[in-house]
């Protein structure tokens, strides 16, 4: 997080996007604002261990310190987001009950983030606990004001972003190229792909207004730069075949 502010001052900006950083604190909200933040993230956890080696304090201490950021961000009229780890399983504790996703979930609502993502950091879930943990979450918070933030450690984030399609949630997590993760999640995989995810929307016949070929490009781009292998499934096979047409 510590380059953040250098980060966002060297993108080149389109116009009706949304640029959020996440903000853990004051001192991040005013940095993030500093530098041209047009949305803010706090992020909590379903899990006390997890939330005091992820941003070192207890549940309780991290709401106390996000009120602060969120009413901050009200006087300016900045969006907040709400994120809940570790909602499906903790490295640290395994099992989360569901129950406790929802108490979490529902205080960052009320505190006033307009939109609350679900995340299965390590990404344990299986369809029976996420839609176990949705309908647990929906009693407290509206539908509409759900996402969810799926890993793909266990090649589970696909049918447990169909589960939550299914039970009404329309805003998906993702990253392109598969990239992400977390320095406290030992183990866990990167964010599920974009590539994937728009593969499978677009095979359901559900209109994304996003190009799947120009999505893939930029995976083509970053992971190039990184050095690294894509982990969209999509893209390699996309790939493969435009090798194999050129042979």
């Amino acid at each position: 997080m510590a380059d953040h502010s250098e980060v966002l001052r060297g993108i080149q900006r389109a116009l009706n996007v949304q640029y959020p950083v996440l903000t853990p604190n004051m001192k991040g909200f005013q940095d993030a604002v500093e530098a041209g933040a047009t949305e803010v993230a706090v992020f909590a956890s379903a899990s006390e261990t997890f939330s005091k080696k992820n941003i070192n304090c207890s549940i309780d201490e991290s709401m106390q310190r996000f009120q602060e950021v969120i009413n901050s961000a009200k006087e300016r009229q900045i969006p907040v987001r709400g994120y809940v780890s570790c909602v499906l399983g903790c490295p640290h504790e395994g099992h989360i009950d569901p129950s406790k996703v929802a108490e979490v979930a529902k205080r960052l609502y009320q505190m006033g983030c307009y939109e609350i993502s679900l995340g299965d950091t390590i990404g344990v879930g299986s369809p029976g606990s996420m839609s176990q943990m949705l309908r647990s979450v929906m009693k407290e918070v509206p539908t509409e004001a759900l996402a969810v933030h799926c890993h793909d450690t266990y090649g589970q984030a696909l049918p447990n972003i169909l589960v939550a399609l299914q039970m009404g949630v329309r805003v998906v997590d993702s990253a392109v190229a598969g990239l992400g993760g977390c320095p406290y999640a030992q183990g866990s995989s990167g964010n599920v792909s974009t590539e994937d995810v728009l593969y499978m929307l677009h095979g359901m016949g559900i209109e994304t207004g996003v190009d799947l070929s120009r999505v893939i490009e930029a995976g083509d781009f970053i992971c190039n730069a990184l050095r690294r292998q894509t982990s969209s499934k999509v893209a390699r096979a996309r790939n493969r075949t435009l090798e194999c047409s050129t042979l």
